[in-house]
């Protein structure tokens, strides 16, 4: 108990904080990590590292121990390999963080009428049984998954979306990519997702929507051809068996934060400080000059 008192003595401001930035380290990557693969493989390490200590603190095993030390260099290099998906994800997520510094996006005005033409679009491939995969880009950029396809640069239009996605045409067999409310190339070829599915029903469709979300930010939206369900997938994750009104329902919900225009002081403070200004037709200067 004497112990334990002078040790909280020892303590300062300084301390504290370096307790803190650890601990904050530690929550950050167990965060990220989460739901995905590298959990087993994070568990498997540290049980391995437990029995490693057991044995080199209980007994005397001097070639077990040299192989050890040896093998720690190849461990840290292999680190970054295992795990190079969550360490990606991460990166981004901290780059997405500085863009509450930038201008806010003029797409996000006509969001609305785009999200309502892709569930119009959807309901009628679902009802034709029609495959598709419509994917929207948001903060990451997807112009190296776009080259991969064929360029269009044309509005979003129920029609055109039924075009593409028709059994004979073809541009039917890839993803649709939409950049700022316009459809920006088809027949795309997307990343598939490298983890385990449990309904097998689920084909490439849906294990290219996971993946493209997977990587990045964008909104994957998958028709099923076989059964006719309309998908919706979004960070690793997604919501199977919507209709036109819950699939509208759930894009406006993703977006709502790419509304959301009253960011903190703090960012406002560095904006002003930055010279760095609101675009007038966006909804946050639409809303202070209603305002008034």
């Amino acid at each position: 108990m004497t112990e334990l008192a002078a040790l909280f003595q020892r303590l300062d401001w300084q301390s504290v904080l370096d307790i803190a930035l650890v601990a904050a380290i530690f929550f950050a990557v167990l965060y990220l990590m989460r739901d995905t693969q590298a959990v087993p493989l994070m568990r498997g390490m540290i049980i391995l590292l437990v029995v490693v200590a057991i044995l080199g603190n209980t007994l005397t095993l001097p070639a077990f121990g040299w192989l050890f030390r040896s093998a720690i260099p190849a461990l840290l290099i292999a680190i970054p390999v295992v795990f190079q998906p969550e360490l990606r994800r991460a990166l981004e997520r901290v780059g997405r963080a500085g863009q509450l510094l930038a201008q806010p996006a003029r797409h996000a005005v006509g969001i609305d009428h785009t999200i309502t033409v892709i569930a119009q679009a959807c309901q009628r491939l679902a009802d034709r049984k029609h495959g598709a995969l419509i994917v929207l880009e948001r903060a990451t950029g997807l112009q190296s998954y776009a080259d991969t396809g064929v360029p269009i640069d044309a509005a979003v239009t129920s029609e055109l979306l039924q075009t593409i996605f028709f059994r004979n045409s073809a541009l039917h067999d890839g993803a649709v990519i939409i950049r700022d409310n316009r459809v920006l190339a088809a027949a795309c070829i997307l990343p598939l997702t490298s983890s385990f599915m449990s309904d097998r029903r689920m084909g490439l469709r849906h294990r290219a929507a996971i993946g493209i979300t997977e990587a990045t930010d964008a909104i994957a939206i998958v028709v099923s051809e076989e059964h006719g369900t309309i998908s919706i997938a979004h960070n690793g994750r997604i919501i199977r068996r919507l209709d036109a009104q819950r699939l509208e329902t759930v894009l406006r919900a993703f977006y709502q934060l790419d509304r959301r225009t009253t960011p903190p002081r703090s960012i406002q403070w560095l904006r002003r400080l930055l010279g760095i200004r609101t675009p007038p037709d966006t909804p946050s200067s639409s809303r202070r000059t209603a305002d008034g």
